[in-house]
């Protein structure tokens, strides 16, 4: 029986990582059912809970173990006895770079050359890659790509980071998210959310919102900050002009813990308290939001996943440039046109981009699905790449 270490963050605080996690769990187990996976964490019981019907073993992260979350033994110890190293997400970009507590890549360029020098194949799995913006990170993330037996990457945007950077690597594979594979939850569980908060009680429509707390984490403007209190403002006003102009709902959907403060604040702020709701990844899992996402008739978000999510089911997702992996999602489904980077964003330029995107959305859905199917089947062909290592 193989055993795999999939490194990556999973902590249950971003609804976005769970589901990457579900989904590759299922792509695998269902080509190799005789594997097992052993899974970093600082919260054991999400990962024994969520994919309890998976054979998971989570390995805790917690000082009391001596690790400061992914810096460690457990880490170190849980690689040295895979078979196979599976890296996932966007975790591997150069901010904070000697900070354990928010950054993996540091970390993972000292583990993972070890671990190939014991002879434990890795492999990065449905990747991003980035931003890298320093010596020390491009220098970093050179190890990282060394150590790999196979590099797979899920967006266009990745592979001409490192065509710019001028890293090589003898096999770069072309695959997708793995979170494109979750599934919504059922209809009488939706039906049970519904009544508990109020959801879709009227024959109105309902456009999503999603707004990150990283504000200015990534973005500058000719170097000067964009600020928590104008975006806060600027979302408020934006979402009332919405709800005036189309006649709908609107629903705020936070998949990160982190971000329910900064969307209390502007639903607070908005008129129209009747026709807002605000859910969160803190009360409701992947599957449930995925099953809300799917009832509406646009979503409009800051954060990657809650565009990944929206769009496989289905919905057409208006994207803001926070971050390289926004870009680069959007531009795989090809749905660039309802992008608008950071630095444009304005009161005007915001609204406008939703008007054109919700006003086109029933084209769009048409569009939308069968690039979104594109992408499903690339991520669970990427299991299939896995394969030779699991023999």
């Amino acid at each position: 029986m193989k055993r795999i270490n999939v490194l990556g963050n999973y902590s249950g605080r971003n609804a976005g990582d769970a589901a990457i996690l579900g989904g590759l769990l299922e792509d695998i187990v269902a080509l190799q059912p005789d594997v097992r996976f052993t899974i970093p964490t600082i919260n054991t019981r999400f990962v024994r809970q969520t994919y309890a019907d998976y054979p998971v073993k989570p390995v805790s992260l917690l000082p009391w173990t001596l690790s400061l979350k992914i810096l460690g033994l457990p880490t170190l110890i849980s690689a040295l006895r895979a078979d196979l190293i599976l890296v996932t997400d966007a975790i591997l970009f150069d901010r904070k770079l000697y900070n354990p507590l928010f950054n993996y890549l540091y970390t993972l360029s000292r583990v993972l050359p070890l671990a190939k020098r014991f002879g434990v194949p890795v492999v990065l799995y449905n990747c991003s890659l980035g931003p890298i913006r320093t010596p020390q990170g491009l220098k970093a993330l050179k190890r990282v790509i060394k150590s790999a037996s196979m590099v797979i990457l899920r967006d266009v945007e990745s592979r001409e980071l490192l065509q710019k950077l001028g890293i090589d690597h003898p096999q770069i594979l072309e695959g997708a998210d793995c979170a494109l594979n979750a599934q919504a939850a059922d209809d009488r569980r939706f039906q049970e959310i519904c009544r508990r908060e109020g959801l879709f009680a009227s024959s109105r429509g309902v456009v999503g919102f999603n707004i990150n707390s990283y504000v200015d984490a990534f973005v500058r403007q000719d170097g000067k900050t964009f600020g928590r209190e104008q975006l806060i403002e600027l979302y408020a006003r934006t979402a009332d002009r919405v709800i005036q102009n189309f006649d709908v709902d609107v629903i705020f959907v936070e998949t990160q813990h982190m971000d329910l403060a900064i969307a209390e604040e502007v639903v607070r702020r908005i008129p129209y308290k009747e026709r807002v709701r605000l859910i969160s990844n803190r009360q409701y899992s992947y599957g449930d939001i995925c099953a809300i996402l799917k009832r509406m008739e646009l979503f409009v978000g800051m954060r990657t996943h809650s565009l990944i999510l929206s769009s496989t089911m289905g919905v057409p997702p208006v994207g803001i440039v926070t971050y390289p992996k926004n870009r680069g999602y959007m531009r795989t489904i090809n749905r660039e046109k309802n992008l608008i980077e950071f630095r444009d964003l304005s009161y005007d330029t915001f609204f406008e981009k939703i008007r054109s995107a919700f006003l086109a959305r029933s084209q769009d859905r048409v569009e939308l699905v069968p690039a979104v199917e594109r992408e499903k089947i690339k991520a669970r062909k990427s299991a299939d790449y896995l394969k030779p290592f699991l023999l």
